[in-house]
């Protein structure tokens, strides 16, 4: 599967989402300087074994910036990044895919990117020194940061700019997940929340030397879409934000991936992640895929959207995500995560 995503791209629509699958989490918790499985955990095999036998292709793989990189400008720490790989190793030997996530919010120690000392020019070279790690290593792809939000589009542009540039220059030719300002959020695509433009105008300035890039977007059921709610009175407008951004994308020939969706285990919430997940298999020509929020050890069972089996029972929402799944088949070129010199 992951040597078939890893062929040349192609500009024919795959027939159904290439990747589905869940945010594992629990690599982002903690202060930078937590003990391993003390105050922050990569998955376990266990955890990662089940997901695949679901059916699952890929994982959204969280980590904290600041724990990879304890100094700006300076080499990444390498105790580190072998437990990133571990995972990524762990991750790909049971067949599936991985977004690398540096879960950071546009932060670095609480300092937004774009202010000194977190310049754009150390986030090119976070991701300059990352990216050569896992340079054109097969189903890996580098999505750019978590839900920046405070930030003005026009400014979050030059930072995204400028890690797309670092990655490139080194030579890695993996895909690339561009986010945007306001927490990734669908429903305020084409909404000037800050000052300075909307997503969906501004972003059509990002940069890409290979042009092999998506736009990854977050979107929850409930009012306020942010997902903290065990509600769902928010799908009618979560739905039409999704159905807005993929008249965006067909429109301005992108593509997206739903990095982050969730619902509780409710009847109304469970029929919404239904039609949720059926907007999104009907437009596999410019949608990748999705990665659920979340599952990860570490979670408890108590919080609503956890989809992290207990006890050897499946959480409820699985079932959907399951039907969601669509037929397991070698993926086409479309779907690939690397894309080959020539």
């Amino acid at each position: 599967m992951l040597a078939l995503a890893t062929q040349a791209g192609s500009v024919l629509a795959a027939p159904q989402l290439c990747y589905r699958g869940v945010n594992l989490s629990g690599a982002e918790y903690g202060e930078r300087d937590g003990a391993v499985n003390v105050n922050y955990t990569y998955p376990s095999e266990e955890t990662v074994r089940y997901f695949a036998g679901k059916g699952m292709n890929i994982i959204r793989l969280p980590f904290r910036w600041e724990r990879l990189q304890p100094t700006l400008g300076q080499p990444l720490n390498g105790d580190e990044l072998q437990r990133l790989k571990d995972a990524v190793d762990l991750i790909q030997k049971h067949g599936m895919a991985v977004i690398l996530d540096p879960h950071n919010y546009a932060d670095y120690d609480k300092t937004q990117i774009g202010q000194a000392p977190v310049t754009d020019l150390a986030f090119g070279d976070f991701w300059a020194r990352l990216a050569v790690e896992f340079s054109n290593r097969k189903g890996v792809a580098f999505g750019l940061m978590n839900e920046p939000h405070d930030i003005k589009a026009p400014d979050w542009l030059e930072a995204a700019n400028t890690a797309i540039r670092s990655i490139r220059t080194v030579g890695a030719h993996n895909l690339i997940l561009v986010p945007c300002t306001n927490w990734t959020g669908a429903h305020s695509w084409s909404t000037d929340v800050l000052g300075g433009g909307a997503n969906g105008t501004v972003m059509l300035g990002v940069k890409d030397p290979i042009d092999f890039y998506a736009f990854e977007f977050h979107q929850y059921l409930d009012a306020d879409s942010s997902g903290t709610h065990p509600v769902c009175d928010g799908t009618e407008n979560a739905k039409r934000g999704l159905s807005d951004v993929t008249d965006w994308l067909r429109k301005n020939g992108k593509r997206g991936f739903l990095g982050e969706f969730g619902v509780a285990a409710n009847d109304t919430c469970l029929d919404g992640l239904k039609q949720f997940i059926g907007v999104m298999n009907a437009d596999s020509d410019v949608w990748l895929g999705w990665s659920y929020w979340a599952a990860g050890d570490w979670w408890p069972p108590e919080e609503p959207l956890n989809v992290q089996p207990r006890n050897g029972r499946d959480k409820p929402q699985m079932k959907v995500l399951i039907e969601g799944l669509g037929k397991k088949t070698p993926l086409p070129p479309s779907c690939a995560l690397v894309k080959s010199a020539k």
